[in-house]
């Protein structure tokens, strides 16, 4: 699984996992606080069409967090104020780049997490379904 949608998984989620899988690495390794958690500002680009140019459509607010585990750095970045899971992230990070044997058990964990998360916005884009007006049908 790519670093990417590991990372959309463990943030989207409800954050046990991503709790219990960096204590699992915690308990059992060292694990040397590089930056501690910390926000930050970074600016958001967005692609204007028309000219086809980027441009900065303003800041936002996140957490940042550093880890080292083995000689290996790991990151750990969400948007929003949420220190204990930029801390799990840059832990969970830095297992996958020492390429810890806990780590080949995580892939299954990982999909079923993705799974809720699915099934979690297809219920919630459902209610939204149900308060959506048809204009067409309304009469004059």
């Amino acid at each position: 699984m790519k670093r990417r949608r590991r990372t959309e998984i463990l943030i989207q989620g409800d954050g046990h996992l991503a709790k219990d899988l960096a204590a699992s690495i915690a308990e059992k390794y060292e694990c040397r606080e590089i930056s501690a958690p910390e926000q930050g500002m970074i600016m958001v680009k967005m692609r204007e069409t028309a000219k086809n140019s980027l441009f900065y459509i303003g800041e936002v607010l996140i957490t940042e967090a550093k880890v080292e585990i083995s000689e290996k750095i790991g990151t750990g970045l969400l948007v929003g104020m949420n220190e204990q899971r930029a801390s799990d992230l840059a832990i969970i990070d830095a297992a996958y780049k020492a390429q810890l044997p806990e780590t080949a058990e995580w892939e299954s964990l990982l999909l079923d997490e993705e799974q809720q998360i699915h099934v979690a916005k297809a219920q919630q884009q459902a209610g939204l379904f149900e308060t959506k007006v048809n204009f067409e049908t309304m009469e004059v």
